[in-house]
């Protein structure tokens, strides 16, 4: 479950319902009911808090945010998307993390599923981080 303070539009999560789980983007929060509206590949529908799980970062997720990767000689791995960097001790690990946009720098910040990561983006760049090529 993902706590509802930590839930903004354009996040990804995974939504379930009746047993099936599916990843979808939060379009719509109704704070007063404490509802989010997810649409996934399917529709968009109303979820309580407890029927959203976040989605771990992984190397799968960081491609399809459109990242670039690029492994350095000493094994650390960074992740590009425009001027935004975020490096991992080594392949994988995504345990310990730096991330910075200009003059911001977070170390080992607490982003552990891609839902943070969006927010850390956001907070530091201003732009909701999406699997959009940016330009």
């Amino acid at each position: 479950m993902i706590p509802f303070n930590e839930i903004k539009m354009g996040d990804y999560v995974t939504a379930a319902y009746e047993g099936s789980r599916r990843n979808g983007e939060v379009i719509e929060i109704n704070r007063d009911d404490k509802q989010v509206c997810v649409e996934t590949d399917v529709q968009e529908f109303w979820y309580e808090p407890e029927d959203l799980y976040p989605i771990a970062i992984s190397d799968e997720e960081m491609l399809k945010l459109n990242f670039t990767k690029e492994v350095m000689n000493d094994g650390v791995v960074k992740y590009k998307k425009g001027a935004f960097r975020l490096v991992i001790p080594k392949e994988n690990d995504f345990s310990s993390m730096e991330m910075w946009y200009r003059e911001d720098r977070r170390d080992n910040p607490h982003a552990l599923y891609i839902h943070q990561l969006q927010n850390h983006y956001h907070e530091m760049t201003k732009v909701h981080l999406t699997n959009a090529v940016m330009a």
